[in-house]
């Protein structure tokens, strides 16, 4: 698996570093929602820590925004002393009626910022394109890769800056096959939690970390999903879902067709 490093690794001082403690911050995919196991949810956070032979602070929760990882989640995160952190968090961002790109810079500046000058090694992801593998209607579906893209310029503009390890979903070989997705299309399968575990295992060890066991592709320890969990959730929980969903970015979407129709009109003049 080839993964894309969008920022220079950390210098040659830094080569063979052991990694004792990883700390998880994120909303739910670094919850490990949709990689079920006996007992809870796994996903590519335990996976990782087993790889690298770290202990592991998994501080994420679910919904969490940005905002939630710098004024909830960074505190007990400093106070771990980790020496490398992933953090995947945003989406949930991207379907609020309250949108600011601004200020999820400055959250995410201050939580990589602050992690990096504590000595730990920073990891991020930027997304893919949500709407190719999660089917919603084309206003919506272009509503949500606008935000998507002012996410990732946001996530580009701070990885640049802090010199951090980005893993970019949108370019990581499997992301828009149906296996690497649990049945709700929103969240990593156990497969997609693998790929996101080796990806970052991967960045990790380009920053001169030491990873004495790569994450395995092999699935294994999650439970069987079937074509009848797929039907299941997508009427139980995916079209009420859509619906909540879609009450705030409809606003957002209704905008975008406006624009599009002035523009079309002064193209016709």
């Amino acid at each position: 698996m080839t993964v894309e490093l969008t920022a220079p690794a950390l210098d040659s001082g830094a080569a063979g570093r052991a990694v004792h403690s990883l700390v998880a911050l994120g909303d739910s995919t670094t919850v490990g929602i949709g990689d079920r196991v006996s007992g809870g949810w796994r996903g590519f956070a335990p996976l990782l820590a087993a790889g690298l032979g770290a202990q592991l602070h998994n501080l994420s929760f679910q919904g969490a925004r940005m905002r939630c990882v710098r004024e909830r989640q960074l505190p007990l995160a400093l106070a771990c002393r980790p020496d490398a952190a992933v953090l995947v968090v945003g989406m949930n961002d991207t379907l609020r009626s309250d949108f600011d790109a601004q200020a999820i810079r400055d959250d995410l500046d201050e939580v990589v910022g602050s992690l990096t000058a504590a000595g730990t090694v920073v990891l991020t992801a930027r997304y893919h394109d949500h709407a190719r593998v999660f089917r919603i209607p084309g206003p919506l579906a272009r509503a949500l890769r606008a935000r998507i893209a002012e996410v990732n310029a946001v996530t580009d503009e701070v990885v640049a800056r802090h010199r951090i390890g980005c893993l970019d979903l949108d370019a990581l070989p499997g992301a828009y096959e149906l296996p690497a997705w649990s049945v709700d299309r929103l969240h990593p399968s156990e497969l997609g939690h693998r790929m996101l575990a080796r990806g970052f295992g991967d960045l990790l060890a380009a920053a001169g970390c030491q990873l004495p066991e790569p994450v395995s592709m092999t699935c294994a320890g999650g439970v069987k999903i079937t074509p009848l969990h797929h039907v299941g959730w997508l009427v139980f929980k995916g079209l009420p879902w859509l619906w909540r969903r879609s009450s705030d970015l409809l606003p957002y979407a209704a905008q975008i067709i406006w624009r599009d129709l002035r523009q079309r009109r002064r193209g016709g003049e």
